[in-house]
């Protein structure tokens, strides 16, 4: 029988990416998100491409929402084999400009989003002793960036959070497997809605990849969810690593250069930001897989496709982070530091 595949944020961006590809192969898609376009077009591009779509309209943060929209998937479509968790939210500025609420409704919906759907993937997989949950993180996991405290922080407590689930289910010889996804920068619609207090218009840190590059990464692994976790783009390995060999030429690259890169020339609109509501909850504003930026954004990765030879990304990664570390060591002598 065709798999029964959760995705929280499945209405746009890499959510929407990845449920396409799930329909190609003719599952059972269940497709979590509180907009209400979003997930009506999501549905019809499922059933379209040959899957089973089913729409359930929830707030991540919401435990009981959670909890009863998986009721329903395992009610109307069979037991879950694949849950990823993918819904987000951030918001743009300095700290000290993020107010306390909203500082915890990114929590609450990045962070704790995925813990109430880690929660209730394993309150069904575990009695039958089968199925796999994927985390779709950042390498803003790892190595954070300024204007994105609230996203970065909720990024690294996945990172925590989910080892130490992956612990527990191997202590218990559990046949249920958790892995995280890390993702570089996307061409996703949140820099068209996101809440942000910059001056001029927020933008993925270049280079950026397009959705369906993370999306065939979230998919592989959830087909080969023995590894913690996998890099997606050569981006997010370089990064990853670079951070790992040279934390404090990144702090002093990034104090320089992480604010200017996180905004392009243009002035940014006023008044918008899906922080509390969706930006697609009146019909007509379904917003898709992609961002503004496909004219910038890379359509593969070759990183990601010699992901499926190990020794070959090994190595891949280790001359990839020795030119990151050489290069912001170059930026940094050329600017008199």
């Amino acid at each position: 029988m065709s798999q029964v595949v959760v995705i929280t944020g499945a209405s746009a961006g890499i959510g929407r990416a990845v449920a396409r590809l799930y329909a190609e192969r003719g599952a059972r898609v269940a497709l979590i998100a509180r907009g209400e376009a979003g997930l009506e077009a999501a549905a019809k591009e499922v059933a379209e491409l040959g899957g089973h779509p089913l729409i359930q309209q929830a707030d991540t943060a919401d435990a009981g929402q959670v909890e009863a929209a998986a009721d329903a998937v395992e009610r109307l479509l069979g037991p879950i084999d694949v849950w990823i968790n993918c819904a987000f939210t951030s918001v743009f500025a300095p700290f000290t400009e993020i107010t306390p609420e909203e500082y915890r409704r990114v929590t609450e919906v990045t962070y704790l989003g995925f813990v109430n759907g880690t929660r209730a993937a394993l309150a069904r997989m575990l009695p039958r002793d089968r199925g796999t949950i994927v985390q779709v993180g950042s390498a803003l996991g790892e190595r954070a960036i300024p204007l994105q405290s609230a996203y970065c922080a909720a990024k690294h407590a996945i990172n925590g959070f989910t080892s130490s689930v992956r612990l527990e289910l191997l202590h218990q010889g559990s046949n249920v497997h958790v892995t995280i996804a890390q993702m570089p920068a996307v061409n996703t619609p949140q820099f068209s809605w996101v809440r942000s207090k910059l001056p001029r218009h927020p933008q993925p840190v270049p280079p950026i990849y397009q959705p369906e590059v993370a999306a065939r990464g979230v998919v592989f692994a959830a087909d080969r969810p023995g590894r913690k976790q996998r890099y997606i783009g050569a981006t997010t390995a370089a990064t990853i690593w670079a951070n790992r060999l040279a934390p404090a030429l990144l702090d002093r690259y990034l104090a320089r250069t992480g604010f200017g890169s996180q905004q392009t020339d243009a002035p940014a609109p006023p008044g918008r930001g899906n922080l509390y509501a969706p930006a697609d909850s009146v019909p007509g504003t379904d917003h898709g897989a992609h961002g503004e930026f496909d004219d910038r954004s890379h359509g593969h990765s070759v990183q990601a496709a010699l992901a499926r030879h190990p020794a070959v990304t090994a190595a891949t990664t280790t001359a990839l982070t020795v030119a990151a570390v050489g290069g912001v060591r170059r930026l940094l002598g050329t600017r008199g530091t």
